[in-house]
Order: structure tokens, then C-alpha cells, then sequence
């Protein structure tokens, strides 16, 4: 993988509450910290990374560029201020959060000023998030699949995104599922519980290691130290083929997030 598999996510937490989680993150063994501007979360991240005594090269960190700052003469200014905030140099990862087609965003404009801020060394790795098949391809036809490690979408059990994650797979473009736990829906199903039961662990675990085991990589959050012990030894799990099968049959087209400013038209 381009990426790390596992991460640690930070969408929703803001100030003390981001820095505990993410400070009892690294504490417990995560390497990996995923954040974005539109969080508002990436100076209480920076501070919290600051105080956790982990080095800084040890660590894989993302960030998004949101959509106000597309514009030619504001991304790459945008990105340099999110380093700032996360007190580094570099991020390891930058992402364009959401698409847009609503607002009228030429993808090949705003892929080769990401390419630029790469040039630059403001970031090591550059990539996409929530982009349907068509404007993947727009982005692969821009500045080439060899430069976008990742696509960041919503997929969980019950939004498999087959079509897409298949497609991203040929491109050899890492699958970052983000909403793997479709805000916790997924942790009461039946057929997850069973299987939980099988391996002696949790819904949350086994949703995730379904996930992995796809060669998907994660970044579930949680601000409780047990959860966040717990979601990591989803990397230890198994699951059988018939297991997976039973998985696969969840499938509901179950999307959490659907901006329609910002969304594209989703690959059924």
C-alpha cells in the first residue's frame, strides 16, 4: 500500500477532546493521524502530536484541502497554513476533501496545484477523497495514477461501493475507507454480532478487519482509550470466506454522507 492501513480519524473532535484522543492514540500504538481543514481540528492535532512525545518521522499524517480554497492563489497558501497548525514542515498525505462539480471545479486545475505543492515538499504523497469512477478518471488523465495514493470514501458493510473500490483497485489506488462503522449502525447487526461471537471480539473489530482484509485501509475515531485499544486489534482478526460472504450480503446502499454542494453523482 501507498498508505498505512490503519489510522486514527478525527472528523467531529474538536479542542481538548481531539487532543486526548489523539495523544491516547499514539500512547496505545496508532502511527497514523487523519484530519482535514474543514474540522477545525488541525492546530488542537499538531498540539496534541507536540505533547505526546512521538517524532515526528514516525508518524503518517493527512490532511484535506476543503473546498474554499481551490482557487489558483489559495490551495497551495491554504496548505502551507495547515502545516503551521500541525507544527511540521511536511504532511505525509494531502487529500482534495470533496469534489465539487456543484461549484463548477475544473479537477484538472485543482489535481495540478496539488501536483505543485508535492513539487514543492510541502506534502510526500497527494490524493483524492469522495470522487466517483469519472472524476477519478479525470484526476488519472490530469497528472497521472502514479501520483494519487489514495481515494478517501465513505464504505461500510452495509456501503460496499464495489464498483468504485474494484475500479480504484486496477488504477493501483489505495481504498481508504472512512465510515466503516456507518456511525456505529453497523455494531447491533445480527449477522456482525454472530460472527463477533465466533472470534471472541467486538462488531466495531469485526467490521473493520472485513475492511483490512479487503486490503482497504481504516481510520476509525473514538475518545475512549478502551475502543481505541480495541479497533487496533482488528489487524489480528481473520475472517473466513464464508464469514466475508455473509458480510458481503449486508449491502443496503447505506450511505451516511451525501453533501449534494459538494458530492458527485455516486457509482451505483
Amino acid at each position: 500500500m501507498h498508505i498505512p492501513q490503519f489510522g486514527l480519524g478525527t472528523f467531529r473532535l474538536k479542542d481538548q477532546v481531539v487532543i486526548d484522543s489523539v495523544k491516547t492514540a499514539l500512547e496505545v500504538g496508532y502511527r497514523a493521524i487523519d484530519t482535514a481543514q474543514i474540522y477545525e481540528n488541525e492546530a488542537a492535532v499538531g498540539q496534541a502530536i507536540a505533547e505526546s512525545g512521538v517524532a515526528r518521522q514516525d508518524l503518517f499524517l493527512t490532511t484535506k484541502i476543503w473546498v474554499d480554497h481551490f482557487a489558483e492563489d489559495k490551495l497551495i497558501p491554504s496548505l502551507k497554513d495547515s502545516l503551521q497548525k500541525l507544527r511540521t514542515d511536511a504532511v505525509d498525505l494531502t487529500l482534495i476533501h470533496w469534489p465539487a462539480p456543484q461549484l463548477g471545479v475544473s479537477i484538472p486545475a485543482v489535481m495540478q496545484l496539488l501536483l505543485e505543492a508535492k513539487q514543492q515538499g510541502l506534502t510526500q504523497q497527494i490524493g483524492i477523497s469522495n470522487f466517483n469512477i469519472a472524476l477519478t478518471q479525470q484526476a488519472i488523465d490530469t497528472i497521472g495514477a502514479e501520483h494519487i495514493a489514495t481515494n478517501q470514501i465513505e464504505l461500510s458493510p452495509y456501503l460496499q461501493n464495489l464498483k468504485l473500490a474494484n475500479y480504484l483497485t486496477q488504477q493501483d489506488i489505495d481504498v481508504t475507507s472512512y465510515m466503516t462503522l456507518a456511525y456505529g449502525k453497523v455494531l447491533n447487526d445480527p449477522t456482525l454480532l454472530e460472527i463477533a461471537t465466533q472470534h471472541q471480539a467486538t462488531t466495531a473489530q469485526i467490521a473493520l478487519a472485513w475492511a483490512l482484509q479487503q486490503g482497504y485501509a481504516v481510520i476509525p475515531s473514538s475518545t475512549k482509550r478502551e475502543n481505541l485499544i480495541s479497533n487496533l486489534k482488528a489487524q489480528d482478526l481473520t475472517l473466513s470466506s464464508e464469514e466475508m460472504q455473509l458480510i458481503a450480503q449486508l449491502e443496503r446502499n447505506g450511505r451516511e454522507v451525501n453533501p449534494e454542494q459538494w458530492a458527485p453523482e455516486w457509482d451505483q
